[in-house]
């Protein structure tokens, strides 16, 4: 099972990092991102998490004060980019400190120490099918779907449409149900009601996907991870 874990940091270029690095350990699940200590103790004290990735330099609540008061069952890593708090933040009992800018190979270190079991990195995701069953109308009725096919994803309230060239395919679900069984190096979010292939997309703008000939919205929420994906890929 995952461990459930939180980013708490006022910097979003680090948030993005460690939400990249967390999507790519498959034993990790990213519950929630914070740049307010304060706004990140209300939501624990309401829901389980496992991990905290925490930085120390924070407005009205410092990380080390965090540290102190959630539960002693969360497991803290220290996020920071000043080292002299280091001493301090293993006498709470850290589980590791990491000074920023963090590598993906220090990350995956600190994380390792998180448990004993066997961990492993989600990298190509070789033991994902190439293709899909969707739920159709009637009982036990299901199309097959190439993953290779499809053009983006939409939902519509309690139902979500699988767009590929040749047909459109409804099927009662979330678009969340449906995100899970993509594959995260081919597929990403765009908007609260989209998740697009990347394979597809023909353009973009800074408002807009073109896929197909298609234009979706790009939600402000999903910006920033959406044009990070796209500078990975960029010439």
């Amino acid at each position: 099972m995952a461990l459930k874990c939180i980013i708490v940091d006022d910097e979003p270029p680090a948030t993005r990092i460690l939400e990249n690095y967390i999507g790519k350990v498959n034993f990790l699940e990213k519950s929630g991102v914070f740049n307010d200590s304060l706004k990140a103790l209300e939501f624990l004290n309401t829901k389980t998490v496992d991990v905290i990735f925490l930085d120390i330099q924070m407005p009205q609540l410092t990380g080390l004060q965090l540290s102190k008061i959630i539960s002693k069952n969360i497991k803290v890593i220290f996020t920071t980019a000043y080292p002299d708090f280091a001493l301090e933040g293993f006498e709470l009992n850290a589980v590791d400190y990491l000074l920023k800018p963090i590598s993906f190979e220090r990350f995956y270190q600190a994380v390792s120490k998180l448990n004993s079991e066997p961990k492993t990195i989600v990298s190509n995701q070789t033991n994902q099918p190439d293709f899909l069953f969707v739920k159709t109308d009637g009982k036990n009725k299901f199309q097959k779907i190439f993953l290779s096919d499809i053009l983006y994803v939409e939902s519509l309230q309690n139902y979500v449409c699988i767009h590929t060239e040749k047909q459109q395919i409804i099927t009662h679900s979330s678009l969340k149900n449906v995100i899970e069984s993509l594959p995260e190096n081919d597929f990403i979010q765009i908007h609260k009601s989209y998740v697009v292939s990347l394979k597809h997309i023909e353009s973009t703008d800074n408002f807009s996907v073109f896929v197909n000939g298609k234009e979706l919205p790009i939600g402000a929420t999903f910006k920033d991870a959406f044009f990070d994906k796209i500078e990975e890929n960029k010439i």
